[in-house]
């Protein structure tokens, strides 16, 4: 933690009390300030910032309790510490209740006690000082967290948003090329069949189309995948006349994919030529 210059302040209105208090502390680290009265104190905050207000309790005009009152509304993080003779009950109950005191200090102090306790006053602003920033640290890491999980989710929709007119647009897509009067065989860059549309399941003959997942070369003679590779590498459409396993002669032309799916399949039409 980074070391800061406190500065303690003490309230009486008797001086010797005050020079007193001056001799005990003037070799302690912090700097000490001094007033006479409430009145006097208020002042002096206003234009220091302080750690810890020490005041007497029976001061004329403003007493400690109500001093301390102002200091706590006027400065909640500083901690008030009460020096007092008494000893009444009703007192103290006071002074806390208005006051919020951090601690009581009787008169007449024991001086090592005295500074002692000064001491663990001023770790104990700190400490609470620390805590504090921490918590708002912690805060400010938690709005973000949940800004960011807001984003977060705002994508997430968006996406799936996207995803959803995707496969509506992939499927809608599915059942043109199904079907499309023109009979279609995909072929896959593997030389796998991917599709095979209503027209041409009717074109070839039941049982005599490729099913999907085949090789072409299952279905057709050696020259149709040799092309099917030649129109994936130059991107040029082909068009070639070939006889599938059955010995039926086909007009066959080749439309290799473009954009996204450039060179991962072909398009291919099948035309029946008549022997």
């Amino acid at each position: 933690m980074e070391s800061i210059q406190h500065t303690v302040l003490c309230v009486d209105d008797e001086p010797n009390i005050l020079n007193a208090l001056k001799r005990l502390l003037r070799k302690e680290e912090y700097r000490l300030l001094t007033g006479s009265s409430g009145r006097q104190g208020l002042e002096i905050l206003s234009a220091n910032e302080v750690h810890i207000v020490i005041s007497d309790q029976r001061m004329p005009e403003m007493n400690g309790t109500e001093f301390l009152k102002e200091v706590r509304a006027g400065y909640p993080d500083i901690l008030r510490i009460i020096l007092t003779g008494y000893t009444d009950v009703d007192t103290i109950t006071e002074a806390i209740n208005e006051g919020h005191i951090y601690k009581f200090f009787l008169k007449p102090w024991n001086d090592q006690n005295l500074k002692l306790e000064i001491r663990q006053a001023l770790e104990q602003y700190d400490l609470i000082q620390a805590n504090k920033g921490l918590n708002e640290q912690l805060h400010a890491q938690n709005e973000a967290l949940k800004k960011m999980n807001e984003n977060l989710e705002t994508i997430v929709q968006e996406r799936t948003h996207s995803l959803k007119i995707q496969n509506q647009a992939l499927q809608v897509s599915h059942a043109i090329l199904e079907d499309l009067p023109l009979p279609i065989l995909g072929i896959s860059s593997e030389m796998l069949v991917v599709m095979v549309n209503k027209a041409a399941r009717q074109q070839m003959g039941e049982g005599q189309y490729p099913g999907v997942g085949s090789n072409i070369g299952e279905s057709f003679e050696e020259s149709v995948e040799e092309n099917l590779s030649t129109c994936l590498d130059t991107l040029e459409k082909n068009h070639v006349s070939a006889r599938n396993r059955n010995g039926r002669s086909f007009e066959l032309e080749m439309i290799p994919l473009t954009g996204h799916y450039k060179g991962q399949g072909v398009i291919m039409t099948l035309t029946p030529m008549v022997e």
